[in-house]
């Protein structure tokens, strides 16, 4: 049987102006909300490289630049764009509904 995924709303859509990013903490995550040109992605917040924070990175694009030692992400694969990051970044499946951003979590 296929088991229903539920959503966890994390922001208003509004709350995040386009090609910017911020930070929402929700069930125990700390996740950062990304606004491209219209649409939302949600990934972990915390660079896979330090303690940088990616909502508070330079977003050029689909392209978040960590602030802490400068390796970059894309957004929307989290794969690694520049070094010294090497670890891939989680992203989230995401929706927006009702003007509310929401992701994926596993359905209990």
């Amino acid at each position: 049987m296929h088991q229903a995924c539920a959503f966890a709303r994390l922001c208003k859509a509004g709350d995040v102006a386009d090609g910017q990013a911020i930070k929402v903490e929700k069930n125990g995550l700390t996740l950062a909300v990304f606004n491209i040109q219209g649409e939302y992605f949600v990934t972990n917040d915390t660079c896979t490289h330090g303690p940088g924070s990616l909502s508070e990175g330079y977003i050029e694009g689909d392209v978040v630049e960590c602030d802490f030692h400068n390796g970059s992400f894309n957004i929307k694969t989290g794969e690694v764009v520049a070094p010294p990051c090497m670890i891939p970044l989680k992203t989230y499946k995401t929706r927006v509904e009702d003007g509310e951003v929401s992701i994926e979590i596993d359905g209990e």
